[in-house]
């Protein structure tokens, strides 16, 4: 077996395995501690919450095993079982320009992976998140979700494909500085129009209309010294029972967005602890110490292909015979996340520095109390588990395990400050 086939089959299994364990890992532990509230939870989760937490953690993480299995299959079916071989002598066979070739087959590979993981979108949705009164979406909806994302596809993709293919045709040997140019105009561009042309092509974005919650957000925002073009409440509740707040777009362009549904969860007091914590994540300048890592990253990452498209056992090794700029690609985009998978904790990690960082803000500005009870009724009402396994949370999660969080903002705030109060609803 050729050494490149062996490392990439090896990357593929072992990472399976390692998915499988840390799963399994995560059922074991969450069912051990079902039977009981944690401290500092038991007054403000009740015993009913909590299991049907572990529940909702435990089936997701069955099904998760069973996705993980099957993504694994695909991957090595589309290299290895000689699939994408085939799907490009396929594309071969028409005799078009070389350029319309590559974009047919990228374009195809893309559309496929969506179709292949349809089913477990749908099994997520109406079976999973229906059991536990969390989907909101109609089948209508749903459809019209799926033909939209299409349709953005094939309207953003076609012409971002067919940049990318002609100047690494075009460029010579350092095709992959300007392809990594292009790469990140269109990235900034898609931050800055998807607030304004794209989300509300799928949800509705009003501004929020509540005098004093919009009056406390304003003075918090003053004090903070960050400028938004908007405070607006989108309608989650249309698709999903979770809540979320988030920000988006960049510059001027700045939008915050609450969903309906954490609005109605939470005090406005504890809205703004939640907001006071987002804008952590903004002064703390993790925002942009993510697209300064996002931007040397692709550059490496550009780099490498363009080593590899000339190593001909990157293509025979991966199961295609004929080596072209557009196998490279794809081989490049399926094949990389196999062997980055295991630095998947140093970025967990680095994520979960920056919440508390984030937490440690919002404390500065609205004390822990609010904080702590609006992220207590966050877990309770998203039906997360108060008691992960340690090793996968270790590894996947991106913010602190519920126990951990409350008492890094216990630990730094007074007894009266950090009182956990029973949270009602």
């Amino acid at each position: 077996m050729p050494p490149f086939t062996l490392a990439f089959l090896l990357a593929v299994l072992l990472g399976l395995g390692l998915r499988l364990w840390l799963s399994l890992r995560q059922i074991r532990h969450v069912r051990a501690y079902r039977a009981s509230v944690p401290e500092p939870f038991a007054r403000a989760i009740s015993l009913d919450s909590h299991q049907i937490a572990a529940a909702y953690t435990i089936e997701r993480a069955y099904f998760s095993m069973f996705e993980n299995a099957v993504e694994a299959a695909v991957v090595l079916i589309w290299t290895l079982g000689g699939g994408l071989d085939a799907l490009d002598r396929a594309w071969l066979s028409l005799h078009i320009p070389a350029l319309f070739t590559g974009t047919g087959v990228l374009i195809s590979v893309f559309l496929l992976m969506g179709l292949l993981e349809l089913p477990f979108t749908l099994w997520r949705t109406f079976v999973i998140e229906a059991k536990y009164g969390f989907n909101r979406t109609t089948i209508k909806l749903f459809l019209v979700d799926l033909f939209k994302q299409s349709v953005l596809t094939v309207l953003i993709g076609v012409p971002l494909v067919l940049a990318v293919l002609w100047l690494m045709q075009a460029m010579g040997s350092l095709w992959w500085l300007w392809v990594w140019v292009v790469w990140m105009v269109f990235s900034l561009g898609m931050t800055w129009a998807y607030p304004r042309f794209i989300a509300p092509l799928f949800n509705k974005f009003t501004p929020l209309d509540n005098p004093e919650l919009r009056n406390r957000i304003s003075k918090l925002l003053q004090r903070s010294g960050f400028h938004s073009n908007g405070i607006f409440v989108m309608d989650g509740s249309r698709r999903s029972g979770h809540g979320n707040a988030y920000f988006t777009g960049f510059g001027r362009n700045k939008r915050i967005v609450f969903y309906d549904t954490l609005l109605e969860a939470l005090t406005p007091e504890e809205i703004e602890a939640v907001l006071a914590h987002e804008l952590g994540h903004f002064r703390r300048h993790h925002i942009l110490i993510s697209m300064l890592m996002m931007t040397a990253s692709s550059l490496g990452a550009f780099a490498l292909l363009a080593w590899l498209m000339q190593q001909s056992w990157f293509y025979l090794d991966l199961g295609v015979m004929h080596p072209s700029t557009w196998m490279a690609l794809v081989l490049f985009i399926i094949a990389l996340p196999q062997f980055t998978f295991f630095l998947t904790p140093l970025f967990s990690w680095r994520s979960r520095t920056q919440e508390f960082q984030a937490d440690d803000y919002a404390r500065s500005f609205t004390g822990a109390r609010p904080l702590i009870n609006a992220l207590i009724k966050l877990y309770r009402d998203n039906a997360s588990t108060l008691t992960p396994d340690p090793l996968y949370s270790a590894f996947y999660d991106s913010h602190p395990p519920a126990p951990i969080r409350i008492r890094h903002l216990l630990d730094a705030s007074g007894p009266d400050d950090a009182l956990i109060q029973t949270s009602s609803g």
